[in-house]
């Protein structure tokens, strides 16, 4: 269960990222983004420490992109090239922001999800001591696949896709997702959303 408060953040996440894109290869859109979510979901951190979250997102007409994040209370040693920015969280106080393919948290999570065959994280909104739930309107599906799990990210190539060596398996992350999913696929993670009713490939998971 991820567990979220209803809180006002500063810089708001979109503005963050219009700021962060233009500065990634792997982008081709707007100098000066104006961007739009379209959809988002959320895994669990087992430690309950890092906050999780896979947002689509779009600049005006142009493609959908994937952007995983991590929001951590304190600076990640070493991942200081993966640093997004940081904001103001009305109820948790100051969070660093990543670009979470270099988060191990997140690269453990994700091969989790893609080799259980699992899915995203129910959703709990913390609105002043009641808790509601909530749908994510991103829907996250692993295939399952006989890897091994993460170990340490021992490599990290930024790009469309972005891969991540992590101990004995590969993680390839799509940058915009635009592949139609064989059922018969295994070792990937599927992604669905409003206006894109047929699964995509999101992220492949290899040995």
């Amino acid at each position: 269960m991820a567990l979220l408060h209803k809180a006002t953040i500063t810089p708001s996440k979109l503005e963050l990222l219009a700021a962060w894109l233009p500065t990634r290869p792997w982008y081709d859109g707007p100098a000066e983004p104006e961007l739009t979510r379209v959809a988002g979901a959320r895994f669990d951190d087992p430690d309950g420490e890092v906050g999780i979250e896979t947002l689509i997102v779009r600049a005006g007409d142009g493609p959908a992109w994937q952007i995983p994040l991590t929001y951590r209370g304190a600076p990640l040693d070493g991942a200081e090239a993966h640093l997004v920015g940081t904001v103001e969280h009305s109820v948790l106080g100051k969070r660093w922001v990543y670009d979470a393919t270099g988060d191990p948290v997140y690269v453990a999570e994700l091969t989790r999800v893609i080799r259980e065959g699992g899915h995203e994280a129910p959703e709990e909104v913390d609105n002043g001591g009641e808790r509601v739930l909530r749908e994510p309107d991103l829907k996250l599906s692993g295939s399952g696949a006989g890897t091994p799990p993460a170990g340490e990210i021992t490599g990290h190539r930024d790009g469309d896709p972005t891969v991540v060596r992590a101990g004995a398996v590969e993680l390839v992350v799509s940058r915009v997702p635009l592949v139609a999913v064989d059922p018969a696929d295994v070792g990937v993670l599927t992604g669905c959303w409003p206006g894109q009713e047929t699964p995509v490939a999101l992220v492949h998971l290899r040995a």
